[in-house]
């Protein structure tokens, strides 16, 4: 039984934060606009010169400029989320070391755990992509050359590729030959290809508007209007598009080599969401009005719907973009990985040789070539759409628990906190005085309030104690909301039975969990029942009546908190509404995945809790930290021996009683 509680308590144990978050082994050289760049040539790649085709042409068709703006939303909650965090923990674990301070280890392993399966996939699936626009470009000379020489490995449409795609595992090793180098050189390829990309783009809404037949988004030259699949199809293809967003978190990997974390990481997160939710409603707008979405291509949109309205020239310009832009997103996601690996590998949780950083590149060249090597061997083996899948699971995973994070973090109490916060203000006897209109009334009454004071004062000695002025009071009585209040219950509800009973902050954590676990309740209901739904059938009503009830509870429990809002970097507004959103968003895109989805995922975390409970609970730094504190009572087995000149110097050193203080025998005597 002792065993388990000391295991349990090594699960539940939070990283604590170093005194300089700013000390780091990486390469301090990245601003605001490197980051941002980053962001953005992260976002735009695959997402929309992939995605777009599919979107339009199977689910939403024109309305696709929703999809990809409910996408957008729904990410940008997320992004805030990270924005935050990043600003206070500018280290390169991203939503690892965020849920590994807030929540504990175990938690924060396990998101870590699917971060690095995030990164890993996402630089194999634009690989992919990468290799299959090369391919189209030069009509699929390259995919017959490779089955003609080498033959086929499955079927076409199976989840291993139809045959190994060289091209794409060369391009892999070429991405993280570049991140290997050193963290400038690769976000300077970055910013390159991101702004040539961003050329490209405005191109192509420029000259797709030009061939625009507003016709198409309505009903009367004989189209289906701008829902022919419902507004049910626009929410399934913004569930879709949020794939195209997934990359901003890559603006919160790079934090760690950020000069000013505190506010470049903020400013990087709002201006790259902005700035590609701009571009892919355009693009995608200029799409849908080029050509029918029914005559939409799935796998080349852009120059197929170039070639359908007769300028066959822009299609090599769209081309050649859509490989600048996956190249972008492939350097963004080989970016990432590796300082994701490092950042696990430095607490201890991963093998120690991962965290090595080369000393002339500034680079944690270990995880770059074993990790690179991975991607590399999954981009030559899978086909993108297994992989897309695989990754988006993982991703809304560590989404889900980072906003959940960020509602603990808010009420938690001060002891708990390790962040820098305000300081309280001091209550000023002004505070406690009604304020005169003008300066000299207020000297008036200054003066009129200290004579009434003197006289009050007079006439009480004589008859009771004095009490104290209306200004003596102010400075006595407490705020009514202080840092200790952070976490505690509010005063008016400090007598609610079941509520009282918790310690500061456990009721809010304990509030979270619920309310997670009843959006997943509600969230199943509302997709596998369906069809239920639509018939009202009794009892499926009645479950999402439950449901949202107990979600709304749940959460009226959390705002009946006290709320710490004094840390001193960037804070999201209107919490815990907009992480609570962005966890019921989370969650209800992970429920729509497939069940072969989740198993692979259940496989994964299967394998990530064998290397945590047989090296990571061991040798993580929490766990050394607290062996070294408790070691030298333990281990010490020797007596203890001094130098002699030590003991010989040694002097008994015999003082005479003092007299009693004439004032001490004047209090006895009495």
């Amino acid at each position: 039984m002792e065993m388990i509680k000391r295991t349990l308590s090594k699960m539940v144990r939070v990283k604590t934060i170093p005194e300089d978050l700013h000390e780091t082994a990486l390469d301090r050289c990245l601003n605001t606009i490197d980051i941002t760049l980053l962001g953005i040539g992260h976002m735009i790649g695959a997402g929309i010169y992939v995605l777009t085709g599919t979107v339009v042409h199977d689910k939403a068709g024109p309305s696709a400029v929703i999809s990809f703006l409910l996408a957008g939303l729904a990410a940008l909650l997320s992004a805030l989320c990270y924005a935050e965090f990043g600003a206070r923990i500018p280290k390169a674990g991203s939503a690892y070391s965020y849920t590994y301070v807030t929540v504990g280890e175990l938690w924060g392993f396990l998101i870590g755990w699917n971060i690095i399966l995030e990164h890993m996939i996402g630089a194999a699936s634009v690989a992919r992509a990468w290799s299959g626009a090369m391919d189209a470009l030069f009509s699929q000379a390259i995919s017959n050359g490779t089955i003609r020489t080498l033959g086929r490995m499955s079927d076409e449409g199976g989840w291993l590729s139809e045959y190994p795609d060289l091209v794409a595992t060369s391009v892999t090793i070429i991405a993280f030959i570049i991140v290997a180098v050193g963290a400038k050189i690769s976000v300077s390829f970055n910013s390159v290809f991101t702004i040539l990309n961003s050329i490209v783009l405005l191109f192509i809404i420029i000259t797709g508007f030009c061939f625009a037949r507003p016709s198409l988004w309505s009903t009367d030259g004989g189209y289906d209007g701008f829902f022919p699949f419902g507004f049910g199809g626009t929410v399934s293809g913004a569930a879709t598009c949020f794939y195209a967003y997934i990359g901003f978190e890559g603006i919160a990997v790079a934090s760690e080599e950020a000069r000013d974390p505190e506010k470049s990481v903020p400013r990087a997160t709002v201006l790259s969401m902005f700035t590609v939710t701009c571009l892919y409603l355009l693009a995608c707008a200029a799409l849908t009005l080029m050509v029918p979405y029914v005559d939409t291509n799935t796998s080349a949109a852009f120059p197929f719907a170039f070639d359908e309205v007769g300028a066959h020239w822009a299609k090599f310009i769209v081309a050649g973009g859509t490989l600048l832009g996956i190249s972008t997103s492939l350097i963004g996601a080989a970016f990432s990985l590796p300082r994701s690996v490092y950042a696990m590998a430095e607490d201890g949780l991963l093998f120690r040789f991962l965290g090595y950083v080369h000393p002339r590149t500034q680079t944690p060249i270990y995880s770059i070539l074993v990790f690179g090597s991975l991607a590399a061997l999954l981009a030559l083996l899978f086909e993108i759409s297994t992989l897309v899948e695989f990754m988006s699971i993982g991703t809304l995973f560590g989404y889900t628990i980072v906003s959940a994070s960020i509602i603990i973090l808010r009420y938690q109490p001060v002891h708990k906190c390790q962040f820098k916060l305000k300081p309280e203000e001091e209550p000023t006897e002004q505070s406690a005085l009604v304020a005169p209109s003008s300066g000299h009334q207020s000297k008036q009454g200054e003066g009129w309030q200290q004579s009434q004071g003197q006289e009050e004062a007079t006439s009480q000695s004589k008859s009771e104690p004095p009490t104290p002025s209306v200004s003596e009071k102010s400075s006595i009585i407490p705020k009514s909301k202080s840092h200790d209040d952070f976490g505690r219950l509010r005063q008016s509800l400090r007598r609610v039975p079941i509520l009282q009973q918790f310690e500061p902050g456990d009721g809010v954590k304990s509030a979270v969990v619920l309310m997670g676990m009843f959006m997943v309740c509600l969230a199943l209901v509302v997709i596998e029942g369906a069809e239920h739904l639509k018939e009202a059938a009794w009892w499926a009503v009645c479950l999402v009546i439950v449901f949202s009830l107990l979600i709304v509870a749940t959460y009226l429990i959390i705002i009946a908190h006290e709320q710490n809002n004094a840390f001193l970097t960037f804070q999201i507004p209107l919490v815990p509404l907009l992480p609570s959103l962005s966890m019921l968003v989370n969650i209800s895109l992970m429920l729509s995945l497939t069940r072969l989805t989740w198993l692979r995922l259940v496989i994964w975390i299967a394998i990530g809790l064998l290397v945590y409970f047989v090296y990571g609970i061991n040798h993580s730094n929490e766990n050394l930290t607290a062996r070294q504190g408790y070691g030298p009572m333990v281990e010490y087995k020797g007596d203890a021996a001094l130098p002699e000149n030590t003991i010989s110097g040694l002097k008994e050193e015999v003082k005479e009683l003092q007299p009693a203080r004439k004032d001490e025998g004047l209090y006895q005597a009495q």
